[in-house]
């Protein structure tokens, strides 16, 4: 039997209660925003978004699962990479429209599509009045484009 989430209740005050039913506020799209870490060091590995289904087979298996909006379509991150993420805690916060998970990530320890640990391995400055994006030197864990290219 699939796990299923009781509608978030209107008034604010009974999500914000310690105890008592997870009710996650899924927005106009049906999703929730994920933020990912490392369960060991804390680093920031990537944010996404879960739809009830994909809520629900992460708390039920342990494995993250998301909702890909670009492919409109259930995601479990690290399918075909090899780098699956052990949920080791998963929290919501004050309102519940967004979740953490602290996760520990298989294979190459890399998250991110382009190969590397963490999605967030750009920097954004400004120069001479402009924004623009540096990367931070982090060279990717694995071959991203011959992983990818065999799925395809």
């Amino acid at each position: 039997m699939a796990l299923t989430f009781t509608p978030a209740p209107a008034d604010k005050t009974a999500l914000e209660q310690e105890d008592g039913a997870f009710t996650p506020r899924f927005d106009a799209s049906g999703l929730v925003t994920a933020v990912v870490t490392d369960a060991a060091d804390g680093m920031l590995l990537m944010v996404a978004h879960m739809n009830a289904e994909a809520l629900a087979l992460t708390l039920e298996t342990g494995v993250a699962h998301y909702w890909s909006r670009s492919r409109n379509a259930l995601w479990k991150k690290g399918e075909t990479s090899g780098n699956l993420q052990q949920v080791v805690e998963l929290r919501t916060d004050c309102d519940q429209d967004a979740v953490w998970l602290r996760v520990k990530v298989a294979g190459h320890d890399a998250t991110c599509h382009t190969g590397r640990r963490s999605c967030f391995y750009r920097k954004v400055d400004v120069r001479d009045g402009d924004a623009i994006v540096s990367g931070d030197g982090t060279a990717p864990l694995f071959d991203a484009d011959a992983i990818y290219r065999k799925s395809h």
